[in-house]
């Protein structure tokens, strides 16, 4: 025989808990979503044209499937971005491959905005206010509707901006007829493609508490991202304590690492080590790939703090420039590649 040991006031407590957060919930859904969710999935299959199958891949290539088919779950804007979709794929022929792909990349990139920019709200609301994170994303929370606004018009013309630097770039290396031929059996981009790596990060991160290790990983990406770009290279992506770049021609790729590799004129130090290669990528989702980036990354791995290491072909390219300083290392053995003789990458000591 049992005995019913429930706490009826307990329990009336933590459904009134969990009805006011369904209603907070509902209310910054409405909010961000601009009205409330209104059609099923048989009712967007109807306002659309589309097929059931489409619309569920269109939200599972999203990251957001769906779950409850049969419930109230489309929003009016739901219901217009997938006309759009739709009319796009039946003006431009694409393929399912390339519908996948391109609304992957909406899916995969506001995934990770969204995220990064609530984290930020919450770390600023944290050290503002003097909040533990638990309080400070509480008080997120009510910031969010009235920032989504002014957000979706920075992403937007944040977005064209970067469309314009891209086409750009693509124009002037291939508009004319002066394009590099390249046969199949290549990848087709020339690119200084290369890395820097943190040296010694988990050392350096042991014992850190959350804030101080948020910190650390900001100042070295912050750090990374203005080197890269002021010298005219493009970050690709951060890897953990790494980060992935690439530039259009090699002297450009050489600027770049050594920026990398140079002391911070503040005196912070976060001491990398940083190895490029002038090869050839393929360019996709967002990422490079291919032979010469995994030499790139072995490379890094064998150079030493607050230096940089290129490949000998990469290095002979270099040779004719009087800016740069060329030193071979001793052979070395790089994993999944074999053996490998690195040359060491300076400035040129221009003294008297």
């Amino acid at each position: 025989m049992t005995s019913d040991t429930s706490d009826p006031a307990s329990d009336a407590e933590d459904r009134a808990a969990r009805d006011r957060a369904a209603d907070t919930a509902a209310r910054l859904d409405e909010a961000i979503l601009g009205g409330p969710r209104r059609y099923t999935l048989d009712e967007l299959v109807a306002g659309t044209g589309l097929s059931h199958d489409f619309i569920q891949s269109y939200w599972r290539w999203l990251g957001l499937p769906v779950t409850h088919s049969t419930e109230p779950w489309f929003t009016d804007g739901d219901m217009e971005s997938l006309r759009e979709i739709g009319d796009l794929i039946e003006d431009e022929r694409l393929d399912e491959r390339a519908q996948m792909t391109l609304i992957r990349s909406l899916g995969h990139t506001t995934d990770r905005l969204a995220l990064w920019q609530v984290e930020a709200f919450v770390e600023l609301v944290s050290r503002r206010d003097r909040l533990d994170d638990i309080h400070a994303r509480k008080v997120v929370l009510d910031l969010v509707p009235h920032l989504a606004e002014r957000l979706s018009h920075q992403l937007e013309h944040a977005w064209r901006r970067q469309l314009a630097a891209l086409t750009g770039r693509l124009a002037t290396e291939f508009g004319g007829d002066h394009g590099e031929e390249y046969t199949r059996d290549e990848l087709p981009l020339r690119r200084a493609v290369g890395f820097a790596d943190i040296v010694s990060f988990t050392k350096r991160t042991a014992g850190l508490g959350s804030q101080e290790l948020a910190e650390f990983v900001q100042r070295f990406e912050a750090r990374a991202r203005d080197v890269i770009v002021e010298a005219g290279g493009r970050v690709v992506k951060t890897i953990g304590d790494a980060v992935l770049f690439v530039a259009d021609d090699v002297t450009t790729g050489a600027e770049v690492a050594l920026g990398l590799a140079a002391p911070h004129a503040t005196g912070e130090e976060i001491p990398v080590r940083v190895g490029f290669v002038w090869g050839r990528v393929l360019s996709r989702f967002g990422d490079v790939f291919g032979p010469d980036v995994n030499l790139a990354s072995r490379i890094t791995e064998l150079a030493e703090p607050s230096t940089v290491l290129v490949d000998p072909p990469t290095a002979a390219l270099l040779a004719s420039s009087s800016r740069y300083a060329l030193t071979a290392q001793p052979p070395r053995s790089a994993q999944g590649i074999g053996t490998i003789t690195p040359v060491r990458l300076q400035r040129a000591y221009t003294g008297s």
